[in-house]
């Protein structure tokens, strides 16, 4: 792995951008991109850009240690990190924000977390660097919006959970909200985002124009809700927690075996059929308490106590195999070491290996989508702090004496 194999040079001014790392893929290798961002939502937009080959550079606060939510040689900075080069900047002095100007005037793209004021206080918003680029394009999250009576709350996933509904429908009935095992509302704040770019690029190269991209964890949220925010909006019913089962589909959810549990998923009357087939009670077919989907649906807990009767006197690994050799889709609940030593999820080569600069040897997640030309991978582990400035700032023009000055008055 090596941080100095290809020069990327500015196709406008020809000012070399130093020696980057090589592209962890050719799709967007021509992409100049300037990372700003902070904690989750953020790192995630990037990261997507990253492992598909964008040049990132992520300017950091100089020494600064660490990331708010965890410290540098944690797994939640190693993943989140990966892929990019590391510039330490601040952008207080005026110094620092005359470097950044520099950058922003070349840059594809600028990703930003701020609260929605800071932005315009340190004049780096999006209609102050776009006019001296119009070409930008200038993607910012938020938690709940750039304008609103909300703009100003600090925004945090399990707020957005909360405040987005997700809390209200999660975990088993009566036993009050209950959150979700990963911050989903920053995670697709992330992906919006990076959707929200890839939209932009693809009509800045009709129209040659940048633009400003913005999402929020709580907009995020709200969308995922999906199909539980059509049945309040289109039909009006309020939709409550229903644990484990599916709250439209009946029966689909969790159901003990004799050496744990498993999932069941039945869609449709033809799979609930195929169900009661194998499970040898061909008369629940016809009984009137389960033959369509609401009757299910109002003898649910009947339901799903006359099936664990019967799926608890085999394994998982048996009803699993019978399940989807019936054409009923059915699966095993792992925890996450299970996952990985999964064989399909090895086949998939999802887990990466890395070399971290703080870890050694070790494996992160890589891109869940594969491409038959253009394939991504993770080529270089989060960047030390700092660990790319030379050659950044040498390839913007700027000495190593004043690039040493700087160091020691803290600008970079």
């Amino acid at each position: 792995m090596n941080d100095h194999d290809n020069t990327t040079t500015s196709a406008d001014d020809g000012i070399s951008l130093g020696h980057r790392i090589t592209p962890a893929s050719t799709a967007l290798k021509d992409l100049l991109v300037l990372d700003l961002t902070r904690v989750r939502s953020g790192p995630t937009c990037v990261r997507q850009l990253a492992d598909w080959g964008a040049d990132v550079i992520k300017i950091e606060v100089p020494e600064d240690k660490s990331e708010m939510g965890g410290p540098r040689a944690g797994p939640d900075f190693q993943n989140l990190h990966r892929n990019k080069r590391s510039l330490t900047l601040n952008l207080k002095s005026p110094e620092g924000m005359q470097i950044f100007k520099k950058l922003a005037a070349k840059a594809d793209v600028i990703v930003e977390n701020f609260r929605p004021d800071v932005k315009a206080r340190l004049g780096i918003d999006y209609d102050s660097l776009a006019l001296t680029n119009p070409r930008l394009v200038y993607a910012s999250i938020s938690g709940f919006g750039q304008d609103g009576p909300y703009k100003d709350r600090p925004g945090f996933d399990q707020i957005a959970q909360g405040m987005g509904g997700l809390m209200s429908i999660t975990g088993a009935p009566g036993d009050g909200p209950m959150r979700v095992g990963i911050p989903i509302a920053d995670l697709c704040a992330g992906l919006f985002a990076v959707q929200g770019i890839f939209i932009a690029l693809l009509e800045r190269a009709i129209s040659g124009k940048g633009q400003w991209v913005q999402t929020s964890l709580l907009q995020a949220q709200i969308f995922m809700l999906d199909f539980q925010a059509a049945r309040y909006l289109i039909d009006g019913k309020v939709p409550q927690q229903a644990g484990n089962n599916h709250p439209t589909s009946i029966p689909t959810g969790v159901f003990k075996t004799s050496d744990g549990f498993m999932n069941i998923a039945v869609a449709g009357e033809a799979i609930w059929r195929r169900l009661a087939v194998l499970l040898g009670c061909d008369d629940w077919i016809d009984d009137p308490r389960f033959a369509t989907n609401d009757a299910r649906s109002q003898n649910r807990d009947v339901l799903g106590a006359a099936i664990e009767a019967v799926t608890s006197t085999k394994s998982t690994a048996h009803w699993v195999d019978a399940c989807n050799t019936a054409g009923v889709p059915a699966g095993e609940i792992n925890n996450i070491e299970q996952v990985f030593n999964n064989p399909q999820v090895q086949h998939l080569g999802i887990a990466q290996p890395v070399v971290s600069h703080e870890r050694g040897a070790t494996h992160l997640v890589g891109q869940p989508i594969t491409m038959s030309r253009t394939p991504s991978r993770i080529e270089a582990p989060a960047p030390l702090a700092g660990h790319h400035a030379e050659d950044i700032l040498q390839g913007l023009g700027f000495s190593s004496a004043q690039i040493e000055d700087w160091r020691k008055a803290g600008i970079v």
